[in-house]
Formats: structure tokens, sequence, C-alpha cells
């Protein structure tokens, strides 16, 4: 991992020691794929990023603990580690599938994977980054988390699929945007949130909450990110917007709207006791302008 690209962002230089372990576990992960064809690939295919939904991971495990997750067992900070891994993985298996969908040459600054290694190499690749994090989620031997990681890749690729049917359509309503955003950004949010708490042993209703925080964050989050850049992308948020007549106006409505779910997010968190500071960063992350 080149760490020059961690500090320059704010977001990053803030949560730059729970970023440094973040990133140095995936090392780990990557590294004991040395002998592997996949291993300069997978390096820079992970390359980059800010490691958000490990990082929720973390906080959420903190925020149950009520105590860093030093001050956990050995065993308990392999796990966690190690599933950030598979999330922050899990994600990056998108990202290949997403830039390939939509075209995207141009990924964190670098060109995108499919057009550093080409269509056959990008697809076997994230194949391979699916049977890691497979690998990752046996040695846990946790079946609720393996649970939560393969109902978050289902519903990332339902939510895709769902995309591509609505944009070849040219027509959507704002609530199939949710659904989609929901499945293909939010579901990964919540299993972050939601291991987080079940590697910290929380009860079910912390469980339930951060399940509900990481969803609710996660729809705030996406639409927040189409917002930013509508006016460059031919996308399904661009296609809501054109289908409107007075765009200034709707555009209001859904800002309006990812506050409101980031709110909703925020009010997830009122019913967790917890004196760590990991709750409060939490909370602060219902502000969007937080990741910038």
């Amino acid at each position: 991992m080149n760490e020059r690209d961690f500090q320059v962002n704010p977001f990053v230089e803030r949560f730059n020691d729970y970023i440094n372990k973040i990133n140095e576990s995936l090392s780990r992960e990557i590294e004991s794929y040395s002998w592997s064809e996949f291993y300069l690939p997978l390096k820079y295919a992970c390359h980059g990023g800010k490691r958000i939904r490990p990082l929720i991971l973390n906080l959420a495990a903190e925020t149950i603990n009520n105590d860093n997750i030093s001050s956990l067992n050995s065993k308990s900070r392999e796990n966690i580690f190690a599933v950030s891994s598979a999330i922050e993985l899990l994600h990056t298996e998108s990202v290949i599938h997403d830039d390939i969908i939509d075209s995207d040459n141009i990924r964190r600054g670098l060109p995108s994977f499919h057009v550093k290694y080409g269509y056959n190499a990008s697809i076997l690749t994230a194949d391979f980054i699916l049977g890691i994090i497979l690998n990752i989620s046996a040695k846990t031997n946790n079946n609720r988390v393996t649970q939560e990681l393969s109902t978050a890749s289902i519903k990332m690729s339902e939510g895709e699929m769902l995309e591509l049917r609505l944009v070849k359509n040219h027509k959507i309503s704002q609530e199939e945007y949710i659904t989609v955003i929901e499945n293909k950004t939010a579901s990964l949010f919540e299993a972050s949130a939601k291991i987080g708490a079940i590697l910290a042993n929380g009860n079910e209703d912390q469980i339930n909450a951060l399940a509900n925080f990481g969803r609710l964050l996660g729809i705030a989050y996406q639409i927040h990110d189409d917002l930013i850049d509508y006016n460059n992308e031919e996308r399904l948020f661009n296609i809501l917007v054109k289908q409107n007549d007075e765009d200034n106006i709707f555009i209001e409505i859904m800002e309006n709207t990812y506050l409101n779910y980031s709110q909703l997010a925020k009010k997830e968190l009122d019913g967790i006791e917890s004196n760590h500071h990991s709750k409060k960063i939490l909370q602060d992350l219902t502000n969007l302008g937080s990741f910038s």
C-alpha cells in the first residue's frame, strides 16, 4: 500500500491510526498470496481508498465493547481485522465489476482495473477475491459473520442487476432508485456495522440498531455522492433528475432526502449505551461532509 495516498485527504488523516491498522491487516492478507498469479493484480486493486466500510466495522465494535479494540483478546482482535479486510475486499470486487459495467477508465487517479489488466483478468481476479473472502470467513468460525457477508454480496449483485435494467429502460422512479442504492451500496455499510457489533458480542438490540445505522447511513452516503457528481455522469441518478421538469426543485428534494436518512441513521445510535469515543465518531459520520 502506498501510504502517501492516504495522507492527503482530511477524512483519512483524521482516522489515520484506524486506517493504518486496517491497511496492515489487508496487506498481510494479500501477502499470503504472494505465490499467486493474482498477487500483483490484487495489490493494484486494493491500492488507495478511504477504507470507510472497515472503519465503520471497527468503530461499531468499539462502541459495543465500550473500549478500544486493542483491549480485546488476541483472537477477537484478529477476527475484527481479518473481517475488516474481507469487507474491503468485497468492496474492491464490486469496484472491479462496476468500472467494467459503467465503462469507467479512471479509479482513484489511476487506470481502472480492467484498463490495466484487461477484461478477462478482471473477471478472474474478482472471482479470486471472492475465494479470499470465503477463506477469511471460514477462519473466523462465526456463522453469523459468514451469513452477513453472503447477504451483502447477494444484495449488491441484486442492486447492480436492477440498475442495469432501469438504465436500459431509461425510466426510473425515486422509489426504484432508493431500492437500487439500498442494495448496491447500503447493504455493505449495513454488514460492516452489524458485523462489528456481532464480533464485539453485542446483544440483539445493539446488533439491530447498528445494522439499521449502517443501512441508513449507506443510503444517505450514496445520495450525497450522486448529488455531487450527477452533472458529470450518465448514471441512474442523472436519469432520475432528467425525468423531472424542474431540476433545481428536485435536487433540493433529494438533498432533503439524504439529510433525512442521515438523521435517521444518527437516531439509531441513541439507544446504544456507550461512553466510548467511537460512538461519537459514528454520530459525526452522519454528517456526510465528514467523508470529504
